[in-house]
């Protein structure tokens, strides 16, 4: 059994052990429609109170484009870091990646005022605040659609989440 689980977890009986890596953080990156990133940043600070922590902007550019394209933004939201990305004519960042292609939570007391909070600010609201078992972690949870095909749902916790849930 433990032979299977080393198997599983990444190890083989025939490679010689590697020393793990050691993480610091794990930032998500929202890649948006070039050349949108700035307007996404404003969204993402009005709507979710997210600050700014750095910027990186592309050096070179097309001489077509007004703006230079930003390679990231880095925002904390929640205690939490995302980075915020133009994608650029980079055959490395399939279109289909572009907004959408993840669904972020955020945790709240105020599901109702986060959630217009949002909507004042652009964003979409799907569907309706969900209570109970229904929801995450058993609090209540909205969703909303930002307008660069993201979706966040705006959770209050009602007990902590020792388990993974189904």
């Amino acid at each position: 059994m433990a032979a299977v689980q080393e198997v599983q977890n990444g190890g083989g009986a025939t490679e010689k052990a590697a020393a793990p890596a050691v993480f610091t953080a794990l930032k998500p990156q929202l890649l948006v429609e070039a050349p949108k990133a700035s307007d996404a940043v404003q969204f993402y600070k009005s709507a979710f109170g997210a600050v700014e922590n750095g910027r990186t902007m592309q050096s070179k550019r097309k001489a077509e484009q007004e703006l230079p394209l930003i390679l990231s933004v880095q925002l904390e939201i929640g205690g939490s870091t995302i980075l915020i990305s133009d994608a650029a004519d980079d055959p490395a960042v399939p279109v289909k990646s572009v907004g959408g292609g993840c669904v972020l939570c955020l945790e709240t007391e105020d599901v109702e005022a986060a959630i217009a909070t949002a909507v004042n600010a652009g964003a979409v609201k799907e569907g309706e605040i969900v209570e109970g078992d229904g929801a995450c972690c058993g609090g209540r949870v909205g969703k909303v659609k930002d307008p660069y095909g993201f979706t966040w749902l705006i959770c209050s916790s009602a007990k902590k989440c020792t388990d993974v849930e189904a």
